[in-house]
């Protein structure tokens, strides 16, 4: 019995800090990084703000813990996608496209975790997540590479500069701005993922055929 309650005790803990980190994610969706703050945080998850506070003990550590939660979600989808393709190019075109399509659904939380102007204390966590899209994106690059199906790069340098022309041409403050419509989304992520293919030496009519057979993902 003893151990049934310890493992009891555990869940609950466990549902208690999914609810604070789904407030949280609520909250950076809606209003940006600056809008996950403590105790609207809690009045979101139904908690007082001193229960948050044994989780999270500052801002930083809830901003932390909601980056590394979305940025191991988001590798996840890449990585499934690309697993499932064909080959590798094929690959590398699903994790591309997983990417912007998931993150363009739900471009205001994808912008603040990525690359919205913020203080310098959430610098490290958004870091590590846009290094690890990088190190996804590496992989993928480094296999069609291997395989002799793209041409040879700098990898190191290839793969930064994809990550930064999807984040700038789908989130950045200049990005076009596209209507709460299924088919301009699509229509946007696929251009945006034609022009990183065309990037990495694809030649067009075959840059063409792996977006359009690429599929796209689901985005909750």
């Amino acid at each position: 019995m003893p151990y049934r309650q310890t493992a009891n005790v555990l869940r609950r803990l466990a549902e208690r800090e999914d609810s604070i980190l789904d407030a949280a994610r609520d909250a950076a969706a809606e209003g940006g990084i600056r809008a996950v703050q403590i105790v609207p945080v809690a009045q979101r998850a139904g908690i007082a703000a001193g229960t948050v506070y044994r989780y999270f003990p500052a801002k930083a550590d809830l901003v932390a813990q909601l980056v590394a939660t979305v940025s191991a979600r988001e590798i996840a989808a890449m990585r499934d996608a690309a697993t499932v393709a064909p080959g590798p190019l094929s690959a590398l075109a699903a994790a591309i496209v997983t990417f912007a399509m998931r993150a363009s659904a739900q471009r205001r939380l994808a912008y603040a975790l990525l690359a919205e102007p913020a203080d310098t204390e959430f610098d490290a966590p958004r870091g590590a997540y846009r290094q690890a899209l990088v190190a996804e994106l590496s992989a993928r690059i480094t296999a069609a590479m291997t395989e002799n199906v793209l041409p040879e790069q700098d990898v190191t340098r290839a793969a930064p500069a994809v990550v930064g022309a999807l984040i700038d041409g789908l989130l950045g403050p200049a990005a076009r701005e596209v209507a709460d419509d299924p088919a301009e989304r699509r229509e946007a992520v696929q251009e945006m993922a034609l022009f990183a293919l065309r990037a990495l030496g694809i030649v067009d009519a075959h840059a063409r055929g792996l977006v359009a057979h690429a599929a796209m993902p689901a985005t909750n």
